[in-house]
């Protein structure tokens, strides 16, 4: 009855965000979102997770490029059962990341990770497990530009990272700074590129001083503040729009990652009196998360199934979600707790072997 109820729940709300946007969705009501895995009748993301000593797939002790946020090794994390985790498909097989083939499939071309936080997460995993395929080859960093930049020469395969909150612009003006949820000027940086992966979520729902603007402006419309789910929706929207009218995907890879979930309710996960992360070591065992998938998410898929050209969701969330265990908590250098971000090595590098399958291994 509990879950049937949050069902309803999650439909009304998606259907009040559809309700506010109808003038955005008129439009492209007719179009299909051409999902993943279509060809093999298998969905890499419904699974779940096998304990595999041949994981790690690198030492993170060898990988150059992780910052003091991720490297829960280094920092003290001595639990490392974390670590030797496998990610199992309940259809079929994920295909064991090679960065070697990686490289070669992409030579020449430049990926670009477009996000907050989490794309920083993901990007230094992909980054860390290209070395470890090829620990001999030049490597190159560019860290003048705009956007971190590793090049791998013998390859001229370039791997960067564009910092952006919300996609969409943040202006600053008189009044302060203004969140504008139909403008988005980046996008004429991000379209050169082969494969572009995008991300955002986390700072949507952040309020006081964390928040990232001060007003929101719709059209010409300045408000204080709005639904975040309907401003959410808003933005998405505003990126979709200009895929599909700036983006060749028949040279471009356009992918989505969902929303990467946090560990600081225990009652998401049946233990209530859990407050962190700190002490979990272990997955959730099954497939399932008790909670559910976040509201987000289904916003998420609402707009890719209004999108005209391919965009692939690398839809990680409930993988994710039943990893509590795979956290920094107070092992990295900043000793805060911290139940958001992910250990490198560890479930980022699972991100990308789902990348790997989406982008080269179809």
């Amino acid at each position: 009855m509990r879950n049937f109820q949050r069902f309803c729940c999650v439909l009304f709300a998606i259907f009040m965000i559809a309700f506010s946007c109808l003038g955005l969705a008129n439009s492209s009501s007719n179009v299909k979102w051409r999902k993943p895995n279509k060809k093999s009748n298998c969905d890499v993301y419904q699974g779940s997770w096998l304990y595999d000593e041949s994981y790690p797939i690198y030492d993170s002790s060898a990988c150059p490029f992780i910052r003091k946020e991720f490297d829960c090794i280094k920092y003290g994390r001595s639990d490392q059962l974390y670590l030797h985790y496998r990610w199992q498909p309940t259809a079929c097989d994920l295909p064991r990341f090679d960065g070697q083939k990686f490289l070669e499939s992409f030579q020449g071309k430049k990926i670009m990770f477009i996000g907050d936080s989490l794309s920083l997460n993901q990007f230094e995993s992909l980054l860390c497990l290209l070395h470890a395929a090829v620990p001999n080859s030049n490597i190159r960093e560019e860290k003048n530009n705009s956007f971190p930049t590793v090049i791998f020469e013998d390859y001229e395969v370039s791997i960067m990272l564009f910092h952006s909150l919300l996609l969409v612009d943040i202006e600053h003006e008189d009044m302060g700074r203004v969140l504008k949820l139909d403008s988005l000027k980046d996008g004429n940086i991000w379209k050169d590129m082969d494969v572009l992966v995008f991300n955002t979520w986390h700072w949507w729902y952040r309020r006081g001083p964390k928040q990232p603007w001060d007003f929101v402006q719709v059209g010409d419309t300045i408000l204080k503040d709005m639904d975040r789910m309907v401003a959410f929706h808003k933005a998405l929207t505003t990126w979709a729009k200009w895929v599909d009218s700036d983006v060749d995907t028949s040279k471009t890879h356009v992918i989505f990652q969902g929303i990467s979930p946090s560990h600081y309710n225990g009652t998401a996960w049946n233990e209530p009196e859990v407050t962190n992360c700190s002490k979990e070591t272990q997955p959730i065992s099954g497939s399932n998360y008790s909670s559910g998938l976040p509201l987000a998410l289904y916003v998420v898929e609402d707009v890719l199934s209004r999108i005209k050209k391919p965009v692939h969701l690398l839809n990680i969330t409930t993988l994710s979600q039943l990893r509590k265990d795979a956290h920094p908590s107070s092992y990295n250098g900043f000793k805060a707790m911290d139940c958001t971000h992910w250990c490198i090595a560890g479930l980022p590098d699972t991100w990308n072997e789902l990348l790997y399958k989406a982008v080269i291994n179809q």
